[in-house]
């Protein structure tokens, strides 16, 4: 192992995977481009055993895809992509909070209706970072009651690939409003004891690709603007 290598040997692939993540949420391993397997184990000082791993792990979670004697590739992140990743979240958060509906209770929908106040508090600082954390707080509360950890999983891989690949700079911040209020919405309804309603308004309208299509296109064609002006900017510096 070089000097330059930022591993241990404690889980080398986890800490390949988390490496080869954090690229991909910066921006240093773009859509498109390609991973170079044997450069990676040489520049590190490390076997291709732990990238391998590290690699079809991102493979089964969706974020590149290894075409075998030709290389891996960085995939992008289509609208098909996005439409069968709110279907899947939609439907699996849905059914949790009706599972669930029991185990919900006013200390539940209390830290919700906190949560969502220091949403609203970050989009008044325009601070995005904060804002994130807490709607993934938000939503963890009833996620963190489900048994069904595959499940759990599931719905925090495909949130990770929504949001951090790669995160932008800022945010819609008129989308973020509309979802703090559609939070409110859906509290309203737990609160009323109406779980099938709770679960129904978030699989279709907090997850519905349709319903939030317009944010949707917004957010990620200004994405695609801030990677085409980092582009430009690179060529200026070289």
């Amino acid at each position: 192992m070089t000097p330059d290598c930022p591993f241990n040997m404690v889980s080398l692939r986890q800490q390949v995977y988390d490496y080869l993540r954090s690229q991909m949420n910066q921006g240093e391993l773009r859509p498109g481009s390609a991973i170079n397997l044997g450069e990676m184990s040489s520049r590190f000082g490390i076997s291709r055993t732990p990238l391998r791993e590290a690699l079809l792990q991102l493979e089964t979670e969706g974020f590149v895809t290894i075409y075998p004697r030709r290389g891996i590739i960085v995939n992008p992140l289509s609208e098909e992509d996005i439409r069968h990743a709110y279907e899947i979240i939609g439907a699996l958060e849905a059914s949790v909070v009706f599972n669930e509906r029991d185990r919900i209770t006013l200390t539940e929908t209390e830290e919700m209706l906190r949560l969502n106040l220091l949403m609203r508090e970050a989009l008044d600082r325009d601070d995005f970072d904060t804002f994130y954390r807490h709607n993934i707080s938000f939503h963890n509360i009833y996620l963190d009651l489900s048994r069904n950890q595959s499940l759990v999983r599931t719905v925090m891989t495909l949130k990770q690939r929504l949001y951090d690949f790669p995160r932008r700079k800022g945010f819609v911040k008129e989308w973020e409003i509309t979802s703090t209020g559609e939070h409110e919405r859906f509290i309203e309804l737990l609160e009323t004891g109406d779980a099938k309603a709770a679960s129904d308004y978030m699989r279709d309208v907090h997850w519905s690709f349709e319903v939030q299509k317009p944010w949707i296109r917004r957010y990620y064609s200004e994405l695609e603007k801030e990677r085409n002006l980092e582009g430009i900017r690179a060529e200026v510096i070289r």
